[in-house]
């Protein structure tokens, strides 16, 4: 070629096509890609760059034509052109014409074939469109679905509210109150499956408005302390003087994640307590950065179980599902409710040393509301020395013997005895797995009087379970 006799050399085995044309528009040079594309061979030098870019570049060698020069000032940069082959078929290409800086006269194209790009750019918005129509359908589903099941459901509650109101005999009463339970549980597992639907489809609102923080927080206390306290559980709850009385924000999903947070705490907790504490962590203008801690001294999570926690449907085995109940659900739902709110969730916790759920939302200050005491949040707590405290009080509980041990045994033991006496097997249950978990690092004899009292209780058998209950009493130290 013309260009390497005078001592030019292009790549010839460049990864892009490089054609070099004068200012009357021949081809002076092309690379072996852009040969093999083409399928023009080692013919293509000396032919017409209008040739290859005929929409771009055409009629380069008549009065009419349009120069190099003008087809650069016409576009700076990468453009789209389309290319054409010897066999007149053509292909799109991303291309950039620019003047050679050491050859006046010189033009050099680069160019990537994108016909393979622009393919898969097509199947990837049609399959876009195939799964946008096909969450639609599904939300549309969940939706009736969630429908047709809320109106029997509700119906069925109804009418046991109804009977429970009428004078009746303790069987039939207990029967209709785990009737009304039930119901209830397939309240929420609705609800956990709309709200699921609707977040996942993108189609969830948050509704911001002026409430009663104070009054938000008395509400979740009352709505929680007597099932909690029921179990044995101490219940606290510390709200930083830091935040105003009225703030804005969505309080029915604050409610929400708030109760998730605390039936899963209620749910696998057997002794010792749960908090619930709140800070201002931040304030940015009219907005500020709330945190949320909800403890717990439960079950706890094991460090390879924690990523599973927050996938929709999932639970970290499925023993848990099966003993505890629930659909996996809540968690998910509470994170990306969160992150709707500016804020994140994390979990910090140990197998069998309970957990600590946190979380932050960012919520409007009101008019009038934007002086609040000045107290420092830090002098109301102290994660370190709590955290140094739980766990030397969750250490004496679970050893054997000791003294924290025997006196939370016995607590539990006389409370599933009054729950038998007044035949709640439900609540009995409660407290008989709190004792099992007591009695882990026990030895064998007390272990097997303990399975002996689970069985007892699980069959509603009074006899046997006061016959145990002496017999666990009398081993205990």
């Amino acid at each position: 070629m013309q260009l390497e006799k005078e001592g030019i050399f292009p790549i010839d085995d460049a990864l892009e096509m490089v054609l070099m044309f004068g200012e009357d528009g021949k081809i002076v040079y092309a690379n072996k890609l852009v040969r093999e594309k083409l399928e023009y061979g080692d013919e293509l030098c000396g032919r017409l760059i209008g040739d290859v870019f005929p929409n771009t570049f055409s009629g380069t060698d008549t009065e009419e034509a349009r120069s190099p020069e003008s087809v650069i000032l016409a576009g700076e940069g990468i453009r789209n052109l389309v290319a054409y082959r010897k066999n007149t078929t053509c292909f799109p290409v991303e291309a950039r014409i620019v003047r050679s800086e050491s050859r006046p006269g010189l033009y050099i194209c680069m160019a990537n074939d994108i016909l393979e790009r622009e393919f898969l750019g097509r199947e990837v918005e049609r399959v876009r469109e195939e799964a946008q129509e096909a969450m639609k359908v599904k939300s549309e589903f969940v939706a009736n679905v969630t429908h047709e099941l809320r109106t029997p459901v509700n119906g069925i509650l109804g009418n046991i509210r109804e009977l429970l109101g009428r004078e009746m005999d303790g069987e039939l009463q207990k029967s209709l109150r785990l009737i009304e339970r039930c119901c209830g549980d397939m309240n929420k597992i609705i609800n956990n499956i709309l709200d699921f639907s609707k977040l996942e489809a993108g189609k969830f609102s948050l509704e911001s408005r002026k409430f009663s923080f104070r009054g938000m927080m008395d509400y979740i206390k009352a709505s929680h302390i007597n099932r909690i306290t029921e179990k044995g559980l101490e219940f606290f709850m510390t709200v930083s003087p830091q935040i105003p009385e009225y703030i804005i924000g969505d309080e029915l999903r604050i409610v929400q994640i708030l109760n998730n947070l605390l039936s899963n705490a209620q749910k696998f907790t057997s002794w010792g307590k749960i908090t619930v504490e709140v800070f201002r962590t931040a304030r940015v203008n009219d907005r500020m950065e709330l945190f949320f801690l909800v403890s717990d001294t439960g079950i706890g999570i094991s460090d390879e179980d924690k990523e599973k926690l927050f996938q929709s449907f999932s639970q970290v085995d499925a023993s848990i599902s099966r003993k505890y109940g629930g659909t996996g659900l809540g968690l998910n739902i509470c994170k990306q409710l969160v992150e709707l709110m500016g804020g994140r969730i994390e979990v910090e916790s140990k197998k069998n040393r309970g957990s600590n759920f946190s979380f932050s939302v960012w919520v409007g200050v009101c008019e009038g509301d934007e002086e609040v005491l000045q107290q420092p949040d830090d002098a109301i707590y102290s994660p370190e020395n709590a955290e140094e405290a739980e766990d030397g009080e969750q250490e004496d509980i679970r050893t054997f013997g000791t003294f924290e041990n025997s006196q939370s045994l016995k607590k539990n033991l006389s409370k599933l005895i009054l729950c038998v006496e007044m035949e709640n097997w439900e609540k009995a249950e409660g407290f008989m797995e709190t004792l099992r978990q007591l009695t882990e690092e026990a030895p064998q004899e007390v272990k097997r009087v303990v399975l002996r009292l689970k069985m007892a209780v699980q069959k509603e058998n009074y006899d046997k379970v006061s016959r145990e209950y002496k017999a666990l009493d009398e081993l205990l130290p």
